[in-house]
C-alpha cells in the first residue's frame, strides 16, 4: 500500500433524514361525500450506517467525501397510505475503526468485527396521520403531526491496525527490514530514519500452516505521547495488538537504556499497553563480531524474552517466530 493511498483519520460531516409528515387526508367517494380520516402516516428518515468491510484497509474512500446526508421520508398519503422511507446510506470501513464526536473524545462504537454495524445517526421518525387522532367527540380531525428532525453531526473516524504483533522502536532500528524477511510485505527500507511514514501488515507464515500478522509501526521518538512529531498517531496502532515486539538495533549505544525509553513512552500515553505480552528483539547482528555480540549479551534487559537476530542474514529468524508463536498461544 503506497503511503499516500493510507488514510487512518477522517472528519466527516452526517445528517440522517428527516421523517416524514403525516397526512390529514379525509375520504372522499363517489358515493361517500363525507367518509372518514384515512392520512397514512409518514415514513422515516434514512439511517447512515456504518458497517464493517473487510476488503478495506484504509479509510481514503472517506477523505474527499466530507458531508453525507441519508434521503428524507416521504409524507403519508390518503387510503391511510404509509409514506416511504428516506434511502439509508451504508458508509464502509475497515475493521478497527473508531467513531467518536469531534466535541468530545468519548468512543461511541469500536467496529472490529466483519459486517459489524453502527447507526451513526438515526432518522427522524415519520409524522402521524390523521386517522390516529379521530375519537368519538373528533370524528374528523384535520391535523396531522409532523415528521421528526433526523440528527447531524461532525464525527471522527480513527483506524487502529488489527494485527498479532506490533513492531515497536526508534527510526531506523530496523522493523521494516525484519517484516520484509518474515513475509511477503514489501516496506519501503532505506539506511536513514523514518523510512516507514504509514503502517505495514505482513502475515508470517510458519511450519504446519501456523500464521500470525505482524504490523510494522512507524518509528517512535521520545516525546511521543505528547504529539511531537507524529506520535500518537503512530502510537495508536499499537494499541490492538496482541503483543509488543521491540526492536533495539546491536548499535546501540545502550540497548537497555532504549528499550526502557520506549516503554516509558507506551506508558505516558496509554498505561495499559504495558500490560500486553513482550518481547525483544536486538537486530543488526550481522554488523557484530562474535566478542562484541558476548559483551551486549550482558547489558540486555532480564525481564523479557531476548532474541538477537539479523534479518539481512537470516539469523534466528526462525528461532524468533516460534518465540513469537509461543507467546501468542499462551494468551
Amino acid at each position: 500500500m503506497s503511503d499516500t493511498n493510507f488514510v487512518d483519520y477522517v472528519k466527516i460531516f452526517c445528517a440522517s433524514g428527516k421523517g416524514g409528515a403525516g397526512s390529514a387526508h379525509l375520504m372522499r367517494a363517489k358515493y361517500v361525500p363525507k367518509g372518514g380520516p384515512d392520512g397514512g402516516d409518514g415514513g422515516r428518515g434514512g439511517h447512515i450506517i456504518l458497517r464493517v468491510n473487510p476488503q478495506f484497509w484504509t479509510l481514503i474512500h472517506l477523505k474527499y467525501k466530507k458531508h453525507i446526508r441519508a434521503g428524507h421520508g416521504e409524507p403519508g398519503k390518503g387510503n391511510c397510505a404509509t409514506g416511504a422511507d428516506g434511502k439509508d446510506v451504508w458508509i464502509e470501513v475497515p475493521e478497527g475503526t473508531v467513531v467518536k464526536r469531534e466535541d468530545s473524545e468519548d468512543v461511541l462504537a469500536e467496529l472490529t468485527e466483519p459486517g459489524q454495524e453502527y447507526t451513526l445517526c438515526t432518522g427522524g421518525k415519520g409524522g402521524l396521520g390523521n386517522t390516529h387522532f379521530k375519537s368519538p367527540t373528533r370524528q374528523t380531525p384535520r391535523y396531522a403531526q409532523p415528521g421528526l428532525e433526523g440528527e447531524e453531526g461532525w464525527f471522527i473516524l480513527e483506524l487502529k491496525l488489527l494485527a498479532d504483533v506490533g513492531l515497536v522502536g526508534f527510526p531506523n532500528a530496523g522493523k521494516s527490514t525484519l517484516l520484509s524477511a518474515v513475509s511477503a510485505a514489501r516496506p519501503k527500507i532505506a539506511d536513514y530514519p523514518f523510512t516507514t511514514l504509514v503502517p505495514q501488515l505482513g502475515i508470517v507464515a510458519l511450519s504446519d500452516h501456523r500464521s500470525f500478522v505482524m504490523a510494522d509501526i512507524p518509528g517512535i521518538i521520545e516525546g511521543a505521547h505528547r504529539g511531537k512529531g507524529l506520535g500518537i498517531r503512530f502510537l495508536r496502532h499499537i494499541e490492538r495488538n496482541s503483543m509488543l515486539l521491540f526492536i533495539v538495533p546491536a548499535t546501540s549505544p545502550d540497548i537497555k537504556a532504549e528499550y526502557n525509553v520506549l516503554l516509558e513512552e507506551l506508558r505516558k500515553y496509554k498505561p495499559e499497553l504495558l500490560d500486553k505480552q513482550r518481547m525483544l528483539a536486538v537486530t543488526k547482528t550481522d554488523l557484530l563480531d562474535s566478542e562484541s555480540e558476548k559483551e551486549i549479551a550482558k547489558h540486555i534487559p532480564r525481564s523479557l524474552p531476548v532474541v538477537l537476530i539479523s534479518s539481512v542474514t537470516g539469523k534466528n529468524i526462525t528461532l524468533l517466530k516460534e518465540k513469537i508463536w509461543d507467546l501468542l498461544s499462551s494468551q
